[in-house]
């Protein structure tokens, strides 16, 4: 295959063989029964998580609490006041060869989120001294595989405010925009040379930073960079994305691929988005080589027209495939992504808009579009796949 590859090289992914995540959620396991085998991890760190824990239970039991408890399915469910109002499926469509779905989720960003999150994160990175009263915690390693479980709550909490937008939020630690989208190292797939596939890394990352990083596009404009990015030649994809930004209703909507807020409703809370998740390679059909993507984007914002200092956060996960094809095998555009599948799930927006804007919700909003009936969810949670197959109903988070 002929294409034009990216100068310079890509990013290598670093990482370590078990995160301070997976250990914590093992000791976690091991304390309330889990009885699974024991990770390969030195035994100086593990003693040292280990004792930050019973350390954490003591004190919650002399203050008459605890750790929270977990629910039926073995996820860890919240305990205190009820969480707000929450997310909404939408039907999944097709677009082109490929299926998309949307998933929203409203809630209400305040003292009753702070106190709904029940199960406190115990790390030594996050106890030491000094770091208790400041808002610079240590950052995450990168994410390189999926995630165990939903992240514990951070060792700081309180409300986000305008100088600490991620105050309270598991993504004070993530990686801050398009330095957060690492590629991985290329290798020759299906028939495709290394820099073939280095270029098809390097235009997912092009595609994920222009639909959801690029200020103008978050302000409400025409994405058209990542619009750039997909091939034409795909049936009905680019005129039905183009359809959804021209009149967006129920069936077109944008924001199944794009972030968008209305600029004349909330603004960004400064100019930093985090950023977490993982980009893999995968073989497809000879001459086709597969990237997916999943990542959960993390935005402060404020409102437009207000001086009040509040802050709502709205959690947008996005799990796509794309691939590149060999022009000389295949019917499509050199140097152009074709999109398999795109879900996405938005935390902390109303349900029933669907005019193509995330609406996050303040505090004290009156609560528009629809009512949030269905079951509860975690937005930071990166453990479970979006399939399309999630359920429809207006849900709640239970932070934000």
């Amino acid at each position: 295959m002929s294409t034009v590859p990216p100068s310079g090289r890509s990013d290598d992914e670093s990482a370590s063989s078990l995160s301070d995540e997976q250990l914590e959620a093992f000791l976690r396991e091991a304390a309330e029964g889990g009885g699974t085998a024991t990770p390969k991890e030195p035994s100086a760190r593990a003693r040292m998580v280990a004792r930050r824990l019973r350390e954490e239970d003591e004190a919650a039991r002399r203050a008459g609490g605890g750790r929270g408890g977990r629910g039926p399915g073995g996820k860890r469910k919240a305990q205190g006041p009820p969480p707000p109002p929450g997310w909404r499926t939408g039907p999944v469509g097709q677009e082109g060869n490929g299926g998309s779905r949307r998933r929203r989720v409203g809630a209400v960003i305040g003292v009753l989120v702070v106190a709904a999150l029940a199960v406190v994160a115990v790390r030594p990175s996050l106890v030491l001294p000094g770091d208790a009263g400041g808002s610079e915690q240590s950052p995450l390693a990168a994410e390189t595989a999926r995630p165990t479980g939903a992240p514990g709550n951070p060792a700081e909490s309180g409300r986000a405010t305008r100088e600490h937008p991620f105050r309270g939020s598991p993504a004070e630690r993530w990686a801050e925009g398009a330095d957060a989208i690492e590629i991985p190292e290329a290798k020759a797939l299906s028939g495709m040379s290394e820099k073939d596939v280095a270029f098809a890394l390097r235009r997912t990352k092009e595609l994920l930073v222009a639909a959801n990083l690029d200020p103008g596009v978050l302000r409400g404009e025409r994405p058209d960079k990542a619009l750039a990015v997909l091939d034409p030649k795909q049936p009905e994809l680019l005129p039905k994305l183009r359809r959804s930004l021209r009149a967006p209703d129920e069936e077109h909507d944008p924001l199944k691929l794009f972030t968008r807020f209305d600029p004349d409703e909330t603004r960004l809370a400064g100019d930093v988005v985090k950023v977490r998740g993982r980009m893999t390679l995968a073989a497809g059909e000879p001459g086709v080589v597969k990237v997916n993507a999943d990542y959960t984007f993390v935005y402060p914002l404020v409102r437009a027209d207000g001086d009040d200092g509040e802050v709502a956060r709205t959690i947008v996960r996005r799990v796509l495939t794309l691939t590149l094809n060999d022009p000389e095998r295949w019917n499509v555009t050199e140097g152009k992504l074709l999109v398999e599948k795109y879900f996405s799930e938005h935390g902390n927006t109303d349900c029933g808009i669907d005019d193509g804007y995330l609406h996050p919700r303040f505090s004290g909003d009156a609560v528009d579009g629809d009512p949030a009936t269905g079951p509860r969810t975690d937005p930071y949670d990166r453990s479970e796949p979006l399939t399309g197959a999630e359920s429809e109903e207006c849900g709640r988070v239970t932070r934000t």
